[in-house]
């Protein structure tokens, strides 16, 4: 049979736990679905919250109530990790979690219960707003109805979810689904509501919102209001920006595997890598990955070679011909004689251990083909990331320009001088901007912000650019020169 916690967290509500206690309908006893046991979990109250509970739970043995008290104040999101914790180390399949001082129906715990046993939500949330009108007559106080409503839109439209409310504080959670997210790295205080429910969109988790009434009444409010606003902003905004690698923070990095996803549909490094190749020309792609742009190039009637660490049967699928080499000891004799049009590194440069001597090697072998060289990689200089730097922030992470497995990385000077000492003659070079649709998704704001970057960039490249792109061909070598020289010589 399966187990639910109900988790009433309680800090100094001595006048309403003993009343939130005998709320707890019988019927979550008295089931054949589940087995329910309830647990306070008192944060270090000043006042006798754990003396009231406990004498609650000696005049009411028929009811499986157990306390616990923090030794130290967690504060409200560090007593939801004790308790969600507590539920996964005991083996628990739903938590629910009520507040103590009464300000939500514990009458409404089996109805947030049921879609989690039924396996039909990984999460289901108590919403006050999904009949706004009940909010009001409850006795919401109007600056908090309203700065619900715009946070939630705020907050709906910058993670892409749709939820009436991200800001109740009735919530019931599959214990698996805690399981899948760092909830343990979310704030110690009342944004911690809004970092799991990012946690939960993110890994595409199921939230059921169910409607229940709204009461005010005498219970003490332990939140900042502008705070807790600023706070929330912040930390979503922060989920986002974390995709661009600009910023890390653990709670919302729970990626398994990491993927480089396309981004062709969009202005940035692969759309000005295909913008560069003509129809059926000759492609080599070096460090070639999932294979997105080659897709689209054989569709041009191009023919793609591939060319990587190491070659897999999904590589094999998206290219003509693949071939493997260490691309920190590259030997590209390995190509056999065929001959290239175009020669893509996107987003390469930046993970080699000694750039220098792979250009090197990478000229010497194709300075007699003189194909054109398509080169990407992320911009060092990006204003935010000096912005960071300015505050003593460099955090690396799983993606983006402090990517963990970058060891190189490049301003337009520093690119512009590695490519010149190598031999290869610049024939353009742009700045990409930020790829905000895989922050934001595929949407009118993440078009508004592409175009503003685009326009930033025609400003000041160097600071704007998210990314370096750059064309390049190579200069003959010395040793060519000599030969030319000589053949022409002999000429005359």
């Amino acid at each position: 049979m399966k187990k639910a916690l109900v988790m009433i967290i309680a800090y100094n509500a001595e006048r309403h736990i003993a009343g939130v206690l005998d709320r707890v309908p019988d019927i979550l006893w008295n089931n054949s679905t589940y087995q329910s046991d309830v647990v306070v979990i008192d944060d270090c109250s000043k006042d006798a919250t754990s003396s009231v509970a406990r004498e609650y739970i000696v005049n009411h043995p028929n009811r499986p109530v157990r306390l616990l008290r923090n030794a130290m104040n967690q504060g409200y999101g560090g007593n939801q990790k004790v308790g969600y914790t507590y539920a996964i180390e005991h083996g628990y399949d739903v938590v629910v979690m009520v507040h103590g001082d009464g300000q939500y129906p514990p009458e409404f715990i089996p109805e947030m219960i049921s879609p989690i046993i039924n396996d039909n939500a990984d999460a289901v949330f108590g919403s006050r707003m999904i009949h706004k009108k009940d909010a009001l007559e409850g006795g919401m106080p109007l600056y908090k109805f309203a700065g619900n409503i715009v946070l939630t839109r705020l907050q709906n439209l910058m993670i892409g979810s749709n939820l009436s409310e991200f800001h109740s504080g009735f919530r019931a959670y599959s214990v698996n689904a805690l399981k899948k997210i760092p909830f343990q790295y979310n704030s110690n205080v009342f944004h911690f509501d809004t970092d799991i429910i990012i946690q939960l969109v993110d890994n595409k988790l199921t939230i059921k919102e169910i409607p229940i009434p709204t009461h005010y009444g005498d219970e003490v409010c332990h939140v900042n209001g502008m705070k807790y606003a600023f706070d929330v902003m912040v930390s979503t905004l922060q989920s986002r920006i974390q995709r661009f690698g600009i910023i890390y923070d653990p709670k919302f990095d729970y990626e398994q595997a990491i993927f480089y996803p396309d981004k062709s549909n969009f202005t940035s490094s692969h759309s000005f890598a295909l913008e560069q190749v003509n129809p059926r020309e000759i492609v080599l792609d070096i460090g070639c990955g999932e294979g997105y742009v080659s897709s689209k190039l054989r569709k041009r009637e191009c023919q793609v070679a591939g060319c990587d660490w190491r070659v897999n049967d999904t590589m094999r699928t998206h290219y003509d011909a693949v071939f493997a080499t260490d691309l920190n000891k590259p030997d590209f004799s390995v190509t056999g004689a065929q001959r290239f049009d175009v020669i893509m590194l996107l987003d390469v440069i930046e993970h080699l251990q000694n750039p220098e001597n792979f250009l090197d090697i990478l000229h010497t072998w194709c300075v007699a083909m003189n194909p054109r060289l398509v080169i990407t990689t992320p911009n060092i200089a990006f204003f935010i990331q000096r912005i960071m730097l300015l505050l003593g922030q460099f955090n690396y992470g799983k993606r983006g320009i402090l990517d963990k497995t970058h060891t190189r990385l490049f301003t337009f000077g520093s690119l512009r001088r590695i490519l010149k000492n190598a031999g290869f003659n610049i024939v353009s070079i742009e700045g990409i901007p930020a790829p905000f649709p895989l922050a934001f998704g595929n949407n009118g704001f993440s078009e508004m912000m592409l175009k503003i970057n685009c326009w930033l960039i025609k400003l000041s490249k160097s600071l704007f650019s998210y990314q370096i792109a750059v064309v390049v061909k190579p200069m003959p070598t010395l040793e060519l020169l000599v030969q030319q020289a000589i053949e022409s010589g002999d000429k005359i």
